[in-house]
């Protein structure tokens, strides 16, 4: 059987514009921007790409829709690729996805070469990218780095929580991490063992320009979400619990659901609650419709239940329901960072989170909102009950929340880091960045001890 239909898989340019620098200062300042045009003056010109598998749905299509535009605002040309594939590689990554995170799955010797390696062989003999700069995200498009289809200075870009991998994948994707330049992680603890060249921690971050984060007045809000509002028989006058993820095992949504009817049967004071699932699919995630089926079931007639699925003007609709939620739940079993959690906070809400990945690095414990475990029901009943029956508590922590992101997870910041390692390749600076990761994490590969 064929692997691929015509036409071929290729990396494609997707199509984007210039964000003018000024545009940030009302959120970070302008020291803040003179010290980024700064670090860019020496780079005017330099060629700077960043290569996915999707332009559509998930994180890193999202952050790369802002950030390349501020990044060719800054003067760089900067440009956006993403490698083609079809239903089957991303059945693959998808299981690449959960491997590299732990979780014990069947894959064949077919799937990884026979699909996996024939994509980028593929895409390869479709053309290269060139550029002086190319940032590679996450697994899907790693092994272009062994085909020769990539030429310019190589950072593999992890999203992903690889502190635990399965073992054979691991070895199998390790040789084309080591051909890069370096490699960039959101926290140290996912640094995968074995990787033997520099590593650096970036944090993803959000755009205060994008529709979704502008902030808006609860009036607003519910002008918004008026015509999802009256679809589903939602009342705004009643707290709303939100919890906004694509529909995924990972997302531990079934315990959100049981630790939502916990507290509602416990009565908190007021009005009863509602809880609003909001998730969209994605185009390489092709296990979320099995989630999100098998979640209605266990839901049933609910009916302070609501589901919203791939929904008109999302991004509107996203900021809408993080700034009229009274509490914000994003309680993973795995994650790599998590970023709907800054795009909460961000809009004043406070957060139950859980201990996992990158979400610990966003909400404090007891001042941005409460740190639980994934599956401590009890915990994330307590926290929903408490927001919703002390305002103004949740109010406060929702304060501190947008401060928080504000300091460490607005676009500037990713900019700024994405320029340090620009100047860093190109023979600009020759000291390591603050945010160079030590020896500790270049172990050698095997089990840990």
């Amino acid at each position: 059987m064929e692997a691929f239909p015509h036409p071929t898989p290729a990396i494609r340019r997707v199509d984007t514009v210039e964000r003018a620098l000024d545009a940030y200062a009302p959120f970070v300042g302008h020291d803040v921007l003179d010290d980024l045009r700064r670090l860019a003056e020496p780079l005017q010109g330099l060629r700077w790409a960043s290569l996915n598998s999707t332009a559509d749905g998930g994180g890193v299509a999202e952050m790369l829709r802002s950030l390349v535009p501020l990044m060719r605002g800054l003067g760089l040309a900067a440009e956006w690729c993403v490698m083609g594939g079809d239903d089957a590689f991303f059945a693959v990554t998808k299981k690449f996805h959960n491997l590299l995170q732990g979780v014990a799955q069947p894959i064949s010797l077919e799937e990884i070469f026979g699909v996996y390696l024939e994509t980028a062989w593929a895409n390869a003999a479709a053309g290269t990218l060139e550029s002086d700069v190319i940032v590679v995200h996450d697994p899907q498009p790693l092994a272009l780095a062994g085909t020769g289809a990539l030429a310019g200075r190589l950072l593999w870009r992890c999203h992903i929580d690889t502190s635990a991998p399965d073992p054979g994948l691991w070895r199998f994707l390790l040789p084309y991490v080591n051909r890069c330049d370096g490699a960039i992680f959101t926290m140290a603890e996912f640094v995968g063992q074995g990787v033997q060249v520099p590593t650096y921690e970036i944090s993803p971050c959000i755009d205060p320009l994008a529709e979704k984060n502008r902030v808006t007045t609860r009036r607003e809000a519910i002008d918004v979400l008026a015509p999802l509002l009256g679809r589903d028989g939602i009342d705004p006058d009643r707290p709303i619990i939100a919890a906004i993820s694509r529909y995924d095992v990972h997302k531990n949504q079934g315990v959100i659901l049981e630790a939502f009817r916990r507290m509602r049967a416990a009565g908190p004071a007021g009005p009863p609650p509602q809880l609003v699932f909001l998730g969209n699919t994605a185009s390489d995630d092709p296990e979320g419709a099995g989630v999100l089926t098998s979640l209605r079931a266990r839901c049933g007639d609910d009916s302070d239940v609501t589901f919203w699925v791939d929904v008109e003007d999302n991004d509107r609709v996203v900021g809408a329901l993080c700034r009229l939620a009274r509490a914000f739940v994003h309680v993973s079993t795995r994650e790599g960072f998590g970023l709907v959690v800054s795009e909460a906070l961000w809009q004043g809400t406070p957060v139950i989170g859980s201990r996992v990945g990158g979400i610990v690095k966003q909400v404090i414990d007891g001042q941005t909102g409460f740190l639980v475990d994934p599956d401590d029901v009890d915990a994330i009943a307590a926290h929903m009950m408490r927001l919703l029956d002390e305002p103004e508590l949740a109010a406060a922590l929702g304060a501190q929340g947008r401060k928080h992101v504000r300091r460490w997870f607005l676009l500037p910041e990713l900019a700024r880091r994405h320029l340090t390692l620009a100047r860093l390749l190109a023979g600009i600076d020759r000291s390591q960045p603050d945010f160079r990761l030590d020896a500790a994490a270049l172990r050698p590969a095997g089990p840990r001890g």
